[in-house]
């Protein structure tokens, strides 16, 4: 396998508008990240990833553009984007941006000249039918299509109304995002990540879809049109290969029979992508919020089928959670009794799976969900579309309360914690989202002052990562896949050969006897360490053999 900085290198998440503020307005802002970088080195991560930074009215908190070569006020401005960049630089680490290929916001100048007339120049920009073409449905709840007053026609957004679909079948609207690119690049942005990239080449027969299975439909008809590999090679020999950067796909809609299609290789398109498969897992017949119970062999055997899939062929990233999804440790541990441990365990996992990991801000100090006691407390646009669907439709939203507190994007966007102080030290004003209560057990502070924390656990596992390669680029197989109490898995190659087991449950457990851990020895656990053959609760051990 060919070896390259970016598959070596562990990427961390910062939801700006939630990371740090720096002039008490409530919002987080580049001047606020600029401001912990040193304790973001000190973390030992590589690349910083931002989510959207530009000019935005904020209908979907960034992804909803209208500039994409300025920076939201709200954030800051360039200069405090160069100032950032230096920064991020003269530590040694890089800084990829979130691209927003798919869709633009309803006030870019391209969307309101396209509204302006059937006959102007941008018309081409979106997709307009004079009737709905398809009963497609959006991610945001109601039909993909508007009707817009002003043109008389419909236009299509898989997404927000305020996020109509950007038209890739025009190769003007493909020139235009590669002049975004290159603008970022030539500022010296290290790579991209793409929102929802396999979404940008529609299927212009617009085929119905069974709005009672979403997931079939974001897979079969939303992700994956016909012309999508051909946009994606187009973006690399135009752009991406210019330059000594990595592209990260959102891999909405992948699964492991294409992945090699986007990150094959010889494929020249994506350099990496992250799938949903894992996160998705408790996804029931109405989607995520009406969630079901997983089983850890079901977990297990997607990550077995991924590695599998792209083999030494290609690369995908390692994650856990995101601004999209649930608080990992209370996702797949237990954030009560056990989240020092499940928090440490997790770790384990995300760093020394085969992939580039994406730590997502505040993981590195165990932060859980939030549940707030209503629905108007939520400030996702995805769960106040839903909220009104339901209150309209004079459906209980008892049952919506409990879902979106387990399931909510909001839990992973509430400000990160940074001490015990009013606002957890995020902020001197009013923060824009409500604080996760339990901010004067669980933040940073507390975690640097402690050395068996959380963090320092990160820490040592970062720092062992990149000493042992084998971690990275070395096989990957599965002791006792059928168990559903134990995660085993062994990753060895010439250089080295680890076996890590990690418990999920509340309870001790016997490691299997096909588990040749008489052969090694014990080097990192999240429990002070011994070499017997059960694991105590949510504990997560490594072991290499010659030690």
């Amino acid at each position: 396998m060919q070896q390259t900085w970016w598959k070596e290198s562990v990427i961390y998440q910062i939801y700006p508008r939630s990371f740090k503020d720096s002039n008490g307005d409530g919002i987080g802002d580049l001047q606020g990240i600029i401001n912990k970088l040193d304790y973001l080195a000190t973390l030992g991560i590589d690349v910083l990833w931002l989510s959207p930074i530009f000019k935005s009215p904020n209908d979907d908190n960034g992804y909803y553009i209208c500039y994409y070569c300025d920076i939201m006020d709200e954030f800051g401005t360039l200069a405090d984007f160069d100032a950032l960049l230096a920064g991020v630089h003269a530590r040694g680490l890089k800084l990829i941006l979130d691209l927003v290929p798919n869709h633009s916001s309803d006030e870019h100048p391209w969307f309101q000249a396209s509204r302006a007339s059937k006959d102007n120049p941008y018309r081409d920009y979106y997709h307009w039918h004079a009737t709905p073409p398809s009963n497609w449905t959006s991610f945001f709840s109601g039909s993909t299509w508007e009707y817009d007053e002003p043109s008389g026609e419909y236009y299509l957004h898989l997404f927000s109304k305020k996020q109509p679909d950007l038209n890739w079948e025009n190769p003007t609207v493909r020139q235009e995002i590669y002049k975004i690119m290159h603008f970022w690049f030539k500022k010296g942005v290290d790579g991209f990540r793409m929102d929802v990239v396999p979404f940008i080449s529609k299927r212009l027969d617009f085929p119905d879809i069974d709005p009672n299975q979403f997931e079939k439909a974001i897979v079969e008809v939303y992700a994956n049109g016909p012309r999508l590999h051909e946009f994606l090679h187009e973006m690399n020999q135009e752009v991406s290969s210019q330059y000594d950067i990595f592209t990260m796909g959102e891999g909405i809609g992948v699964k492991p029979h294409n992945a090699l299609d986007f990150v094959g290789s010889d494929r020249k398109e994506l350099h990496m992508l992250y799938h949903f498969d894992h996160v998705t897992i408790n996804y029931g017949p109405g989607g995520k919020y009406d969630p079901v119970p997983w089983k850890l062999s079901t977990f297990k055997q997607i990550f077995i089928d991924w590695d599998q899939a792209v083999a030494d062929q290609g690369w995908i990233n390692i994650t856990l959670d995101n601004h999209d999804f649930p608080r990992m440790v209370s996702r797949f541990g237990n954030d009560q009794t056990y989240r020092q441990e499940s928090a440490k365990l997790l770790a384990m996992l995300l760093l020394t799976l085969r992939g580039s990991p994406c730590i997502y801000q505040g993981s590195e100090i165990g932060m859980t969900n939030v549940s707030f006691a209503t629905l108007e407390e939520y400030d996702d646009v995805e769960v106040v579309n839903l909220h009104k669907e339901w209150k309209d439709a004079q459906r209980d939203t008892a049952p919506l309360l409990k879902a979106v507190q387990q399931q909510g994007r909001d839990n992973a966007r509430t400000p990160v914690q940074w001490n015990s102080s009013p606002n957890a030290g995020f902020s001197n004003g009013q923060p824009w989202l409500t604080i996760n209560p339990n901010y004067p057990v669980i933040n940073v502070e507390e975690a640097l002052a402690d050395k068996q924390s959380i963090f320092y656990f990160y820490q040592m596992l970062l720092q062992y990562r990149k000493a042992n390669k084998t971690l990275i680029y070395g096989n990957f197989e599965v002791y006792a896949p059928a168990s559903e109490e134990l995660f085993t898995y062994r990753r060895w190659d010439e250089q080295g050969d680890f076996i890590i087991t990690l418990n999920f449950t509340d309870n001790q457990q016997d490691i299997p006897t096909e588990v040749p851990i008489a052969a090694y020895n014990v080097v990192h656990s999240n429990y002070p360490t011994g070499k017997t053959e059960q694991l105590r609760p949510r504990e997560a051990r490594m072991y290499m053999r010659g030690l």
